[in-house]
């Protein structure tokens, strides 16, 4: 069973506050308090939450982001969902599928990032393995600016797998390649669509 997970930074826990996602507590920077903290206080008074007062040092040994800007939140484990949830997403907002595959992506920084622009760009999930790659954790959290609380993300065993599920529930497959000669705003993408992206620029030998 996973442990308890956390979300680090004002922007992400703002964000955690204004989604209906479950808080355990609230460990803000004791000392003189002013903008988006007395917000954070504010929504978490608001929703009964408890807040505890620590020491920066304390915040310090906590954080694994290294920037938790004098507010660290306590989560449950973030909430994987099954691909079939992805599919669903799609179909109650009456939306083709639209789908990133990340196949090694195994820096916190860059899935955060990822999940940032996927969401903004309207994709209805994100699809990670659970081996050799990244997990949604605090890093993740902060780098998204919280946009995770808003994404749909399954983890799967075997991506090759799941590729062929999506294949026999009519999505195409679209691979990625830097050096392709094809641009991606040329493409056809009014169908059911799984963009692949992978490796952070390693080749495969």
């Amino acid at each position: 069973m996973e442990e308890e997970s956390q979300v680090e930074g004002r922007n992400a826990v703002l964000e955690l506050l204004e989604s209906d996602k479950d808080v355990n507590k609230i460990f803000v920077q004791s000392g003189e308090k002013h903008g988006s903290i007395m917000k954070i206080l504010s929504k978490a008074k608001a929703k009964g939450i408890v807040v505890v007062e620590v020491q920066k040092r304390k915040l310090d040994e906590m954080s694994t982001s290294n920037n938790h800007q004098g507010v660290i939140a306590s989560v449950p484990p973030f909430a994987y969902v099954e691909v079939e949830d992805i599919l669903e997403e799609a179909r109650n907002r009456k939306e083709e599928a639209f789908i990133l595959i990340l196949d090694g992506i195994e820096d916190s920084h860059n899935l955060g990032s990822i999940i940032r622009t996927a969401e903004t760009a309207g994709v209805h999930g994100i699809i990670i393995p659970k081996r050799r790659a990244a997990s949604v954790n605090a890093i993740t959290y902060k780098t998204s600016a919280g946009a995770v609380e808003y994404m749909k993300v399954a983890r799967v065993n075997n991506i090759n797998d799941t590729i062929k599920y999506l294949k026999d529930n009519g999505v195409w497959i679209c691979g990625t390649d830097m050096d392709t000669d094809t641009l991606y705003y040329n493409q056809d993408y009014s169908m059911p669509i799984a963009i692949v992206i992978g490796n952070e620029g390693k080749r495969n030998e």
